[in-house]
This record gives structure tokens, C-alpha cells and sequence, in this order.
């Protein structure tokens, strides 16, 4: 089966983000959603960032008209659904308007329509199991923004089958986006799995030893190869988005994330980071503000902790088959930017150190500091 016509359901920062992305590949797209008004606003948008590309020089007029011309908003989903290969779902992450979504999409899409859902949190299985056909489902999530971050992460349900994998690694390929495979519909996927309970640890971690979080931000810099800090990384990418995946994640598999009350708190006081002006940080300008973090301040503070708890998590992918070493770096270096792959500074810093680190962890705070049986097959 060939894919040419795309409709993407919703278009907010995700979905005409999606929708651009597809058609500057040459796709036929169809961008839906409920009112003209959401659609006016995305297509500007679009309109906007095509005409940055053509100021940089990355596109002609000719291609950026040509491209534009591509989309066509519509807000009747039996009209964007008429002729439509692969249908990308974009709609917020709340599963009960997801469920309405695939219900109305249910009654008019053709059966060979193949639905993919871009969550970053939500199972797979569990929204394919609400439509009538699960094994036509996937989970195809595009990272933001989708026009500038290469990371697609592909995650099958448990009903769908090889071909329709393979059909969708070959579509994130064919948009020039870079597919990572998370074989089994875990919480959290691979990134989210790793990064969301790394930014609980940061602030035990701030409570446990005392440390300020310029010293913790600065080591998750300097020394474990981030690009910015966890506490800023965490701002740039809201307080918000973090509450909300640590709900949905928590309440699938406790053993995922150690909570730490201060997101909550953070988040009830709608400090939700760079967009808000205060979060972890306090923020002035309009423009993105960098922490100043130095490699002086990275002394200050172990990040052994730190360390341990994203590898316990990748262990856990490897342990349980949803991914491999290797997919794991590719992921956490397209999705999060770092420098340098964690298993490549964790035998550095050692092995054994790490889950020795882990034990001493575990015995203090509980179960799940406890070392993957992966960590432990290769400390020696």
C-alpha cells in the first residue's frame, strides 16, 4: 500500500506542525478541525514558517506556494477522511476526547484508512481497542516543533501488524524525519520514560544534598552532556506537559517515577516555565533566556544519582524488549540533545559506582532506586 493523501486531525502547535511537514515532502494533506477559526489561525502559522524558509533562503517562493497549495483545511471529517491513506490523530491529550475523535472518524474513514495516533503518553493498544480497527493502528510521535526536531518515535499497538511498522517507518523516513522503534507499548515510550522521571529526581536530588539548581543544571551539562539543564529543559518544555505525562504515566505504572510534590506545586501556582515567565527559574523577556550554568558550578554536585535513574529506566527497555541500546541513544540524542550517548559516560564514570549508587538508593528510599538486572549484568 502507497501513501499520498494525509489528514491530520487538529491543528494546533502539533498538528499543523505535522501537516507542513508532510506537505513540504510532496504529500496531498488534509488539515481538519472543528472550527474555521483554529484553521485560519494554523494555516497562518504555516504561512508564517514557510516564509521564514524562503528568507533563509531553504526554499524558493515557487516551492513555498507549491507547498501551501498542498494543504486544505476542512472542518467536515467525512470530506478530509474521503480519500485519505494515513490519517495522523493531533488532537490534546485527554483520552476521553480522543475516544470521541476515533468514534466520529469510525463512522465515515474507508477501511483501508490507516490511523496513527501522535500521543506522547496515551497506550497505543488501549486507543486502538476503541476503534474498529486495531490492527490498522499505530502510535506516530512527531516531537515539537515537528518542523525543526528530527525524532519520530513509532510505537505499535498490540494488534499491528509488521506491515503497517514497516509502512510507517518508511513514511517518517520518506518526510526526512528519523524513525526510533519502541517495539512494545510501554509507559512513556523511550524519551518520555527517561526524561520525565529525571525531572522528579533533579528535585529530590535538590532536597537530599542540598545542592542549588544552577550546580545540579550545571553537571547535567558539563558533565553528563546535556544541552541545557534538567531544570531548565523542564521549563522550556513546561511545567505543564510534565504534570500532565506524569499523571497519565503514574497512574499506568507506579514503578516509573518516583513523584516529587514540587511539579505539582509548581503547577497548581501556573508556574509553568519560560511560557509564564517563572518556573523552576524566574524569566523576564519575551525571547528564550538561557540559565547561567558554568562548568566551575558542575563541581559542586555528583550527578552519579542522576545518571542512575536514566539508566535504570533504558535498562528497563532493554530488560523487558521494548528497545536496544543502540535505538535508546539514537533517541534520547535526537529528542533531547544530548552530546554524548548515557551507556558511553556511565562506563566512564563507572559501572559498578552507578549501581552501587542505585543499592545505597534503594535501601534509603525504596523499590524503585532497585537496579535493572541489565545495569547489574554489566557493571563488571
Amino acid at each position: 500500500m502507497a501513501i499520498k493523501n494525509i489528514t491530520v486531525l487538529g491543528s494546533g502547535i502539533m498538528g499543523h506542525g505535522i501537516a507542513q511537514v508532510a506537505a513540504m515532502h510532496g504529500y496531498n494533506v488534509i488539515l481538519r478541525d472543528i472550527e474555521q477559526q483554529f484553521l485560519d489561525k494554523a494555516m497562518e502559522k504555516i504561512k508564517w514558517s514557510l516564509d521564514k524558509l524562503v528568507s533563509k533562503q531553504k526554499i524558493s517562493e515557487e516551492e513555498s506556494q507549491k507547498i501551501f497549495s498542498r494543504i486544505t483545511p476542512k472542518i467536515d471529517l467525512g470530506e478530509a477522511l474521503r480519500n485519505c491513506d494515513l490519517m495522523i490523530e493531533a488532537v490534546p491529550e485527554v483520552m476521553d476526547l480522543k475516544k470521541k475523535v476515533y468514534a466520529e472518524a469510525d463512522a465515515v474513514a474507508n477501511n483501508n484508512t490507516i490511523y496513527a495516533s501522535n500521543t506522547s503518553t496515551l497506550p497505543i493498544t488501549e486507543i486502538a481497542n476503541i476503534t474498529n480497527r486495531p490492527d490498522k493502528f499505530i502510535g506516530i510521535h512527531f516531537f515539537n516543533p515537528p518542523q525543526l526536531m528530527k525524532l519520530v518515535e513509532v510505537i505499535p499497538g498490540q494488534k499491528t501488524p509488521r506491515d503497517i511498522v514497516e509502512l510507517t517507518m518508511s513514511f517518517v523516513k520518506s518526510v526526512s524525519k528519523e524513525p526510533v522503534l519502541c517495539k512494545k507499548d510501554v509507559v512513556g515510550f523511550i524519551v518520555n520514560r527517561i526524561f520525565i522521571p529525571l525531572v522528579h529526581e533533579a528535585a529530590w536530588a535538590m532536597d537530599r544534598t542540598k545542592a542549588s539548581m544552577t550546580e545540579i543544571d550545571s553537571a547535567m551539562k558539563f558533565t553528563l552532556n546535556f544541552p541545557m539543564g534538567i531544570f531548565e529543559l523542564a521549563d522550556f518544555t513546561g511545567l505543564d506537559v510534565i504534570h500532565k505525562a506524569t499523571i497519565e504515566m503514574y497512574s499506568r505504572d507506579k514503578k516509573v517515577i518516583n513523584p516529587h510534590p514540587l511539579i505539582q506545586k509548581l503547577f497548581d501556582q501556573k508556574k509553568l516555565g519560560q511560557k509564564t515567565g517563572s518556573g523552576f527559574y524566574e524569566y523576564t523577556g519575551e525571547k528564550y533566556e538561557r540559565v547561567n550554568l558554568t562548568e566551575e558550578l558542575a563541581k559542586k554536585f555528583d550527578p552519579t544519582q542522576m545518571l542512575g535513574t536514566m539508566l535504570n529506566n533504558a535498562a528497563w527497555l532493554v530488560t523487558n524488549q521494548a528497545s536496544d541500546v543502540t535505538e535508546i541513544e539514537k533517541a534520547l540524542n535526537l529528542g533531547m540533545g544530548l552530546r554524548k550517548p548515557i551507556f558511553e559516560t556511565a562506563k566512564e564514570l563507572g559501572m559498578a559506582k552507578i549501581v552501587k549508587e542505585l543499592q545505597s538508593l534503594a535501601n534509603i528510599y525504596g523499590k524503585f532506586y532497585e537496579p535493572d538486572p541489565y545495569l547489574l549484568s554489566t557493571q563488571n
